[in-house]
């Protein structure tokens, strides 16, 4: 497959998982490797938005550093922030204060980023593209990292929206529409790995007033396998190079080891080195 000017870059979500694109995305930077397309989910968007700053250790030092030095992930914030995730450490404090976020090179660079969330209203995913408005453009990325469950819902233009990996977890379709038929893909677990298909019961309770979210939420990991499909069928036919952990994962959604995190950070860059170094 050729990576030139028409390849697109797809970054699946995963919470704490999320590290390894961090160590993919640092590769490609450490390589002058930047695409003219990226779209990214949850976690995924999170770490691209510092790829296409271009603000290399970015993400690190955010999922990883960070994370040691404020806990910011942890069960007291349902009492505080009704959230698994203290979010205005992380889309406040980090971009103006402590980690600054590089606007004027986002916002001037040429590359399209897109965001996938989930609107509550339709059950459908909603894809974003901001290149001018700080605010809008972390409220789009806090958005697509709205957990359900253990994360409020988060509105972006009056649209109420939850993480875009309940309707959208692995866009290569939407990549594919805007005109990239050749991808990267970013996925962050290991080959063979499905989910369970079985319907779990969603309490009576959540989310009563999106009738469609609750449909999407009972449908998410069947959408989710077929995508998988799709994309290994791509890879066979050389139409994606798909970069995914290698080795087991020890790493969960919520995870707070650092060790964990640090391994699996230094996996995505050693697997984007033996994915992409024929390409440079």
């Amino acid at each position: 497959m050729m990576i030139d000017e028409c390849t697109g870059l797809v970054l699946e979500g995963g919470g704490m998982r999320g590290v390894f694109t961090a160590g993919v995305l640092d590769w490609l930077m450490d390589n002058g490797m930047y695409f003219p397309y990226s779209i990214g989910v949850s976690a995924g968007a999170c770490n691209g938005l510092s790829y296409v700053s271009r603000q290399r250790g970015r993400a690190k030092t955010c999922n990883i550093d960070l994370l040691d030095k404020y806990h910011y992930i942890g069960v007291k914030y349902f009492f505080t922030k009704r959230s698994i995730m203290d979010f205005d450490l992380i889309f406040d404090e980090f971009p103006t204060r402590i980690i600054p976020y590089d606007y004027k090179t986002y916002f001037t660079s040429p590359a399209r980023f897109v965001m996938v969330t989930s609107n509550c209203r339709t059950g459908e995913a909603n894809y974003f593209e901001e290149k001018k408005d700080p605010v809008r453009l972390l409220n789009i990325c806090r958005a697509s990292c709205s957990l359900p469950f253990v994360c409020p819902i988060t509105h972006v233009d009056g649209e109420p929206m939850l993480d875009g990996g309940i309707c959208d977890a692995i866009p290569i379709r939407k990549a594919i529409a805007d005109g990239f038929s050749r991808n990267v893909v970013v996925l962050t677990r290991n080959k063979g790995y499905r989910k369970d298909e079985s319907k779990k019961s969603i309490p009576w309770f959540m989310y009563r007033r999106y009738p469609a979210m609750r449909k999407s939420l009972k449908t998410k990991n069947k959408h989710y396998n077929e995508t998988l499909d799709y994309v290994e069928r791509l890879e066979e036919e050389g139409k994606v190079i798909v970069i995914r952990p290698e080795k087991v994962l020890e790493v969960d959604r919520i995870e707070r080891d650092v060790e964990k995190l640090t391994d699996l950070y230094n996996q995505g860059y050693e697997c984007a080195k033996r994915a992409l170094s024929s390409y440079l």
